[in-house]
């Protein structure tokens, strides 16, 4: 099968293409990608050896453009639509997966007009835009958060499954700020550090590029030893150290830590698109699999009250909520769906 993954813009949504493509490529099947010049596409998959080629065209979001933007925007995607079908017939693509985000319209649209099956998966409790315009002509719409889809679970790498384990007693806390940072669990984290020094808990702390400096300092200066990274692709290893997680709520990280069997305090941001996080983690708490808090709660005194607790029911019940192969299941339901 000759397959074109599209997508991206943020680290979520690339993620899934990772797993994605890692399944497809170790079933024998050729994959291309095709991205946007924005957001972090380039990043992730400019010199990735699974895809036999990448594309990243000149596209940019257009539902967060003002104006003359929004036009500047879809003339964009419109120049990218063409460039999308004539990549797709280049390749002989027999079909497309979306992973959602803006760089997924032209090529997904371009699938459409050459006939050739769609396939998304939605990564967030709320639908996306892009993919709600979408899913009536989608072949296949896979969500973990969705009780109909024909697929349950997320993505999630096998990294991630192999370092897995029951957490009991914690002694590594992970604060997981995002590859940008979020400035309310760095603040937490450093509010936080001696306390969790007295106890003899182990920090570690992805405080984001922008924020890297200033955390590593305030640690410093209380004289609190940490771990601390600014970002690192090496997110599994980590996770795989830690015994309780203090985390945004974007999809893959979350999904991420459930494979891990790694219980954390979910803090959304608060700005996400339709507060997709605070859904995210939502799903989450009502499965009693873990916590979520607003970033104006006493986040300080919630932390404290949960190394108190016990994780290993959540923890148990995370391994088992996680499902292994789900990216392969995805591949797989591509063919037969071709087949069919």
């Amino acid at each position: 099968m000759k397959l074109c993954i599209t997508g991206g813009g943020t680290g979520g949504h690339l993620m899934i293409a990772e797993s994605l493509v890692e399944a497809a490529v170790n079933d024998g099947h050729e994959v291309i990608f095709i991205g946007s010049q924005s957001g972090q596409d380039r990043k992730y998959f400019e010199f990735h050896s699974f895809f036999s080629h990448v594309y990243f065209l000149d596209t940019t979001g257009v539902v967060n453009q003002k104006g003359f933007g929004k036009v500047k925007a879809l003339w964009r995607i419109i120049k990218a639509f063409f460039i999308s079908r004539t990549i797709l017939k280049q390749h002989n693509i027999q079909a497309t997966y979306s992973v959602g985000g803006f760089s997924a319209a032209p090529a997904s649209f371009a699938s459409l007009s050459r006939f050739v099956p769609l396939f998304i998966h939605e990564q967030n409790a709320i639908e996306g835009r892009l993919n709600s315009l979408l899913k009536p002509f989608a072949s296949r719409f896979i969500s973990a958060y969705d009780k109909n889809s024909p697929i349950k679970g997320y993505p999630v790498r096998d990294e991630f499954f192999k370092n897995a384990r029951v957490r009991d007693k914690i002694k590594t806390v992970i604060f997981l700020g995002g590859s940008q940072g979020a400035k309310a669990i760095n603040d937490l984290a450093l509010s936080v550090a001696k306390e969790l020094k007295e106890l003899g808990i182990k920090i570690v702390h992805q405080a984001g590029e922008r924020d890297f400096l200033r955390v590593k300092k305030e640690y410093e200066n209380l004289h609190v030893e940490a771990e601390v990274y600014g970002f690192t692709k090496d997110i599994s290893t980590l996770m795989a150290s830690a015994d309780l997680a203090v985390s945004r709520s974007g999809a893959s990280t979350l999904w991420e830590l459930c494979a891990n069997g790694l219980p954390a305090l979910f803090i959304p941001f608060p700005y996400a698109a339709s507060d997709h996080q605070y859904y995210n983690a939502r799903f989450i708490v009502d499965n009693n699999l873990g916590w979520c808090e607003r970033e104006e709660a006493d986040l300080k005194s919630i932390l404290i009250s949960i190394l108190n607790q016990n994780l290993e029911v959540k923890s148990r019940a995370l391994l088992e909520y996680a499902g292994k192969d789900v990216a392969k299941e995805m591949i797989q339901d591509v063919v037969k769906t071709l087949n069919a």
